[in-house]
């Protein structure tokens, strides 16, 4: 028995590691949600390609332009999330994830609101070899909300 499981180990363990290009997507998710903290919406917009898709409840999809004036409306507010990414796959210079967050937004003397729910992410690796965002649905609420 003790055998049979040392010559499974090698094959459980291999199928456990990370890819360099899963490692550098979760990397490209630790960086927005850094930036966003630091209000740092240049770095954010360099996270996504120039014809990136948001969806999200209540309005019709829209690109990499409005996002920035949106972000520009957010100046001056606190905010800081979690991001948990519960499902990752590559697929070639195509991947997809879908990531649970958290995000708390303050404004400047006003009171914290919380969203949190899931997003499900398309990405794609660019002519440079960086992974970057290309679609995303956002699927946050109220946080407490059903």
């Amino acid at each position: 028995m003790v055998e049979t499981l040392a010559r499974q180990l090698p094959v459980q363990i291999k199928a456990n590691t990370m890819s360099d290009d899963e490692q550098a997507i979760r990397d490209v998710v630790d960086r927005w949600m850094t930036a966003t903290k630091a209000g740092d919406t240049k770095a954010v917009l360099d996270l996504m390609t120039d014809d990136v898709v948001f969806m999200v409840p209540g309005k019709a999809p829209f690109g990499k332009e409005a996002f920035a004036v949106g972000s520009k409306g957010m100046e001056g507010m606190t905010i800081d999330g979690t991001s948990d990414i519960q499902e990752l796959q590559v697929l070639g210079d195509w991947a997809w994830m879908r990531n649970k967050l958290r995000v708390a937004i303050t404004p400047p003397g006003g009171k914290t609101m919380v969203r949190s729910g899931y997003t499900l992410t398309i990405l794609r690796k660019n002519a440079e070899g960086r992974w970057v965002i290309t679609r995303d649905a956002n699927l946050l609420a109220p946080e407490g909300a059903a």
